[in-house]
């Protein structure tokens, strides 16, 4: 998960990753207004070189396995699941046998890091794209990893790939996802990690706000940009998963509940259902992730049993819009 500073008393994401991309001619992005040049590291498009190191337990990350999947990339990019709860130094692979990633042989992210930025000072993230060769983190800049699997690996996409950033409404989404991400995916962060009174009222108004906006958009659409799944809609996605099971107590965001909200929920659901979204959601990793982790914020360790996730398989009635 993205570290993060406190100026004051209210909290403020860490931005600052790796800034590394992985794009198709050297130096140059594929952004889909012609590409432009890049004053960053680049490194090349090559099926195989590559491991995606994820977390299902963590929302940035689930957007990269999301847009991996839907793409049809699985046999072109690996996929390395972290466990749902680490300590300060890294995420670990307790999942996998002896506790080991099975194509990186490390028991730690943090190695990723370490074997290319042997004094690296920053928190160490997911998801993360690793060079398997020099085992050595490339990037973990989650936007970009997102962006870059769209534009940059498309001769490998699948036949009936969608188009996660459609030229016609590309100006719209881009700023449909700023205000996702300020508002939605990082205000519930904002709430949760409040240091005062007033910044706690202040992050649970601006989180509202956006809720009954996307409420009001989602009403009479059945997507985020129309009639079909974008990146957008990733990206909402992975927050709104979390809502009831961990951002509506754990993060106090609790106005109300997201099964309170017809569009929202209905729409959730609708995604939910869609073959590449709901089979990366675990809600045991989720809520044992924050629940665990957060030990500020919830001391004891105690894991919530409910909300039960059969309720997002319930009709949705989207397919009506």
């Amino acid at each position: 998960m993205p570290t993060y500073t406190e100026q004051g008393k209210a909290f403020d994401r860490d931005m600052n990753y790796i800034p590394d991309r992985i794009t198709l001619a050297e130096g140059r992005s594929q952004d889909g207004y012609g590409g432009h040049e890049l004053d960053v590291p680049t490194w090349p498009v090559e099926p195989g070189r590559y491991r995606l190191v994820a977390a299902k337990a963590c929302p940035w990350a689930n957007r990269a396995i999301i847009v991996r999947g839907l793409l049809g990339l699985d046999e072109v990019i690996s996929l390395g699941l972290a466990g749902p709860t680490h300590d300060a130094r890294s995420w670990t692979f307790d999942l996998d046998p002896d506790g080991v990633d099975p194509v990186l042989g490390y028991e730690r992210l943090q190695q990723a890091y370490f074997a290319r930025y042997p004094d690296y000072p920053r928190g160490i993230t997911v998801p993360a794209m690793v060079d398997v060769p020099t085992k050595a983190v490339v990037t973990n800049d989650f936007p970009w990893i997102t962006h870059d699997l769209f534009f940059e690996w498309r001769d490998h996409h699948r036949p009936d790939a969608p188009d996660l950033w459609p030229d016609a409404v590309r100006a719209e989404m881009e700023e449909v996802m700023k205000r996702v991400f300020t508002e939605v995916n990082n205000g519930v962060y904002r709430c949760g990690f409040a240091g005062s009174q007033d910044a706690y009222d202040a992050a649970y108004d601006r989180l509202w706000a956006a809720m009954d906006w996307l409420e009001e958009r989602l009403t009479d659409q059945r997507y985020l940009m129309g009639a079909t799944v974008t990146e957008a809609d990733v990206r909402l996605f992975t927050t709104l998963a979390r809502f009831d099971a961990v951002y509506h107590g754990h993060f106090k965001c609790n106005r109300n509940k997201l099964t309170e909200m017809p569009a929202l929920w209905g729409y959730a659901r609708d995604l939910f259902q869609t073959p590449g979204f709901g089979e990366t959601i675990d809600f045991d990793q989720i809520k044992a992730h924050y629940y665990v982790v957060h030990e500020d914020i919830n001391p004891t360790g105690v894991i919530p049993r409910g909300p039960d996730p059969a309720v997002w398989l319930t009709p949705h009635g989207r397919d009506r819009l």
